[in-house]
């Protein structure tokens, strides 16, 4: 155990501790915004930044471990004021306009921002324009390189956790920045849309493409029905983000709240995931008594994260996967087809919603192989 001292409350912390989680242990809190434990302690952004005694620099506290007899200061004013300049100097290079922003009320750099009373900034705004900015508006997964703070995040969780490396620092200098590796597009990228770099990231540089306006112009076409499929996934973990307890937040819920906003019919995904089982076995009794599956085993085609990953990493074992539709696309076919005809509705007129746990079921919704098979795609909008 290593004994030492922050402002002025004695600490005792197991050996190897670092000054951010030492402080935390006796409800000190000091700012961070790159800091993800085991996974990104670079301490690029030197907003943790605390005074040691004897020290002539600051020390950023995210990676640095404590040592016996330390005395440490997070709030000195030097602390306090160059955690102030750096925090400006990130935001002369950030989009502020928070209020148009997915982020706000839970994005870091605004709570930072707003704990340490920051109602203005003393550097000149230095934005990415023209090329510099340009991104996609199409791709299910879009970035936005002003709101970027260079924390890292993305880079580390894409290579460290998810093995694909899509994301890599490019420029130097003041314009250092994030983008796709290789100065590739992303539409370009071996990117599973697993969504792991939206939800890593501490800001709104990194959101889903958002498709609500598209259920609202359906659900107000009076010759439209709207189907909405909500996935078990969501179903399972919705009330969370709701601040629900787990027995009040059921799934009755949504299917009543869908109903209040204007949806004709509400399903859960369970329905076709069970269609999808039963084709993927058919498929598999068929395969392994053929003797294809003698030497590697067939796959399940049901996660289209899953199916990215193996056709851009293994497109070896690509023959291995079941041919079968996930229970998305299943889903939409049979609303297209057999559910249509029961209720006396042309297909044409059926818009498929799903409300899905990842950034790949939109990707998956609008690939051409499921469009105009029956009517239109066989999932409209992915939420």
């Amino acid at each position: 155990m290593v004994n030492l001292t922050i402002n002025s409350i004695p600490v005792t912390v197991p050996e190897g501790t670092t000054i951010l989680d030492a402080a935390a242990s006796v409800d000190i809190e000091i700012p961070s915004l790159c800091y993800l434990k085991e996974l990104n302690e670079i301490s690029a952004c030197r907003v943790c930044c605390v005074e040691v005694e004897g020290e002539g620099k600051l020390v950023p506290s995210c990676n640095n471990v404590v040592r016996e007899g330390m005395v440490i200061r997070t709030n000195s004013p030097r602390a306090l004021e160059a955690r102030r300049v750096n925090m400006e100097l990130i935001l002369s290079q950030h989009d502020n306009k928070c209020a148009t922003c997915i982020r706000s009320g839970t994005c870091q750099l605004q709570k930072i921002a707003n704990d340490m009373g920051i109602l203005g900034v003393s550097y000149p705004t230095d934005l990415a324009r023209g090329k510099k900015a340009d991104w996609t508006t199409t791709f299910p997964l879009y970035r936005d390189v002003n709101k970027c703070i260079k924390c890292m995040r993305c880079i580390q969780v894409c290579d460290k956790v998810q093995g694909l490396g899509i994301w890599d620092v490019t420029s130097t200098g003041s314009r250092t920045t994030v983008n796709v590796k290789g100065n590739r597009k992303i539409t370009d990228a071996d990117c599973a849309l697993c969504g792991q770099c939206i939800t890593h990231c501490p800001v709104g540089a990194l959101r889903e493409r958002d498709d609500t306006e598209k259920v609202w112009d359906a659900i107000a076409d009076e010759k439209k029905t709207v189907v909405v499929q909500i996935a078990p996934a969501v179903r399972t973990a919705w009330g969370e983000a709701m601040g629900m307890k787990r027995e009040d937040a059921t799934v009755g819920k949504i299917l009543d709240a869908w109903k209040r906003m204007g949806a004709d019919y509400v399903f859960d995904t369970s329905f076709s995931a069970d269609l999808t089982i039963m084709e993927e076995a058919t498929e598999f009794l068929e395969r392994f008594q053929s003797g294809s599956l003698n030497n590697r085993p067939m796959f399940t085609s049901c996660c289209p994260g899953w199916l990215r990953f193996v056709k851009t990493q293994f497109p070896e074992m690509v023959s291995q996967l079941s041919t079968a539709k996930s229970p998305q696309q299943m889903f939409g076919a049979v609303m297209k087809t057999y559910f249509a005809q029961s209720i006396g509705v042309d297909p044409e007129n059926i818009v498929t919603v799903s409300v899905m746990p990842c950034v790949a079921k939109k990707a998956e919704a609008d690939m051409d192989f499921y469009y105009k098979e029956y009517a239109g795609k066989d999932v409209d909008i992915v939420l």
